[in-house]
């Protein structure tokens, strides 16, 4: 007996460990909303190239587009314009969209237009980069002036991460000789990194240009400059203007390197403006479109992968668990008399037709009725078989009816009795008839308004839709409804009714 206690608890254990480890990993790892109603943003980003064509002459425009391979998830993107011919093609680390014509004149207009998402982005593996370069040529004034700066920097730094950060912090000084005579009077963003990638390069330090647009919506703005290095292990983003170290999570890369944005042959004039607004979009089938252009597949083999039909039944079918659980927790420890376990969930799942009010109302009618067909029957000595047939037509005659009459009244909601299962009513009414024998008719009362109120109970806590939605997307959380059957069919202590029927005796 030890033996079976122990090893139903370490299969409820188990159970229970699992249905909560797969639920949590969905929820937490996976990112799956909890809510239906829960929602996420998504970006959606147009890049305007503008420029004046030259009249006879072919025309080919280059631009970067932002890397596939990054903490964004793009749901979509297109290429928008008139006569040209778009290709996209792969060009040291990035790619790069090349639109083509034969003939166009006066002013072009191209579109590039990308939507994409970030919660649903998972964890990219590291692209490894140089961790040594040579150094870029310098001589005369410029050498003294790098060398003078980098002898207080190799003071001061420890490892990649520091002597980068210094080099950002002497260079960003701009009352020092030294800097003033490399900048040579341009103290721009662009040339101060180009000031950080000389002095790097002297120190052997790898340096790469990141171009970078921040995701804010409704404001017009032009690629930021980043840098970054690689330190062994992990890519280190640095701020050339201000020092700031760590790529926000709100930069999206663009392209890498020194190459311009945008190139044009036959044209000139070549701008690129950004326009960017967010909307908020559904999470679940947020995930859904993620998850196929992501090449995730976290849904696949989720219910949510099954035909849209098969998901509809899918829905109900898994919640059936939660209305016999209703059933358990009635009859187990609250006492409810019922007939049976499973008849009250059935007669639930056909309130789901009908609804709740008419529901009880027709099972009340074409119950009553039977019943006394049952016992006008009984008075003629047939037997079980050909009792339950008649009983059988009868239903389906009734029921036939009483959806007549209803659509004659113009209650529409009649006709969804033909729904309500025939032989679930059919049983009901035998096993009613037999307990009224056997037990009376107050005992078959209490028996018949106990089912309904179960049903009814069941009926109620199986329609809530965001029960429904987090069942149906989690269902490894009814692994954990096993658990707690199993261990409720070891409880041998009173019920509720119990005590209330033994309440003398407590008292003595």
């Amino acid at each position: 007996m030890r033996s079976l206690n122990l090893h139903l608890k370490v299969l409820i254990a188990i159970l229970v460990s699992l249905g909560v480890a797969i639920t949590a990993y969905q929820i937490f790892v996976l990112g799956i909303p909890v809510t239906e109603a829960e929602t996420d943003n998504v970006w959606n980003i147009d890049a305007k190239v503008e420029f004046q064509a030259s009249p006879r002459n072919p025309v080919k425009v280059q631009m970067y587009i932002p890397p596939l391979e990054q903490d964004f998830v793009s749901l979509n993107e297109s290429f928008i314009s008139n006569n040209y011919g778009v290709s996209v093609n792969n060009v040291d680390g990035n790619r790069r969209v090349t639109w083509s014509a034969r003939r166009a004149s006066g002013k072009q207009t191209l579109y590039y237009r990308m939507v994409l998402t970030q919660r649903y982005s998972t964890e990219k593996p590291v692209e490894k980069g140089a961790i040594y370069r040579e150094s870029l040529p310098i001589a005369g004034p410029e050498q003294i002036a790098a060398e003078a700066l980098l002898a207080p920097i190799r003071q001061h730094s420890a490892d990649v991460e520091t002597f980068i950060s210094e080099t950002i912090k002497r260079v960003n000084n701009l009352n020092d000789d030294n800097v003033k005579l490399l900048l040579a009077g341009d103290s721009s963003v662009a040339n101060r990194a180009r000031v950080i990638d000389l002095l790097l390069s002297i120190a052997h330090v790898p340096l790469e240009r990141v171009h970078t647009i921040r995701l804010i919506e409704n404001q017009a703005q032009s690629p930021e400059l980043w840098l970054r290095s690689f330190n062994g292990q992990n890519w280190l983003y640095f701020n050339p203007d201000n020092g700031q170290q760590g790529l926000p999570r709100d930069r999206l890369v663009w392209w890498l390197g020194d190459g311009e944005l945008v190139s044009v042959d036959g044209g000139k004039q070549a701008q690129v403006s950004f326009t960017l607004n967010t909307s908020e979009l559904n999470a679940i089938r947020l995930a859904k479109q993620s998850d196929a252009s992501a090449d995730s597949g976290f849904l696949e083999y989720s219910l949510y992968g099954l035909p849209l039909q098969t998901q509809q039944t899918y829905q109900i079918m898994i919640m059936i668990p939660i209305g016999v659980l209703v059933i358990l927790i009635l009859r187990n420890l609250g006492g409810l008399q019922t007939l049976g376990t499973f008849t009250p969930v059935l007669i639930a799942l056909a309130f789901r037709e009908t609804q709740l009010g008419f529901g009880i109302v027709l099972f009340t009618i074409i119950t009553a009725l039977g019943l006394s067909l049952r016992s006008y029957l009984e008075h003629l000595k047939l037997q079980m078989l050909p009792r339950l047939s008649v009983v059988l037509t009868f239903v389906v005659v009734l029921i036939a009816v009483i959806s007549l009459f209803s659509h004659k009244l113009g209650l529409e909601r009649g006709l969804s009795v033909a729904l309500f299962p025939m032989v679930i009513l059919t049983m009901t009414i035998e096993r009613l008839s037999i307990t009224w024998e056997e037990r009376g008719g107050g005992h078959a009362f209490k028996v018949a308004v106990g089912t309904l109120v179960a049903a009814t109970l069941a009926h109620l806590l199986m329609s809530i839709p965001e029960l429904t939605y987090f069942i149906f997307t989690f269902p490894a959380v009814l692994l954990i409804l096993v658990g707690f059957m199993l261990a409720m069919g070891r409880y041998r202590g009173y019920r509720l009714t119990e005590l209330f029927r033994f309440k003398a005796f407590l008292k003595d």
